[in-house]
């Protein structure tokens, strides 16, 4: 399973090889690292993501940020999205 959820990073790795700063590097990882323990967790990225931006700044305790994390977050708290539609051919 791990294998797999590194994979996409693995493949894009010639394409991201320039990050543009040591900092940008870790926020990359900090943020491919959220997303995919939100998908391994069964949750939808873009939800778990607007739901954390929304929350986090308020988060003011290790228990509260503990909270947020995907493998944590109560999913009856995200929002719903609409599902995409589907794309013209």
């Amino acid at each position: 399973a791990a294998e797999n959820a590194i994979r996409p990073v693995a493949l894009g790795r010639k394409n991201w090889l320039f990050a543009g700063a040591p900092k940008g590097a870790d926020a990359s990882a900090m943020l491919f690292s959220l997303v995919e323990t939100a998908k391994a967790n069964e949750i939808e990225p873009q939800a778990y993501l607007k739901f954390l931006f929304e929350r986090f700044p308020a988060a003011q305790t290790t228990e509260e940020i503990k909270a947020l994390m995907p493998q944590h977050v109560d999913k009856s708290l995200l929002p719903s999205l609409p599902k995409p539609k589907p794309r013209k051919k």
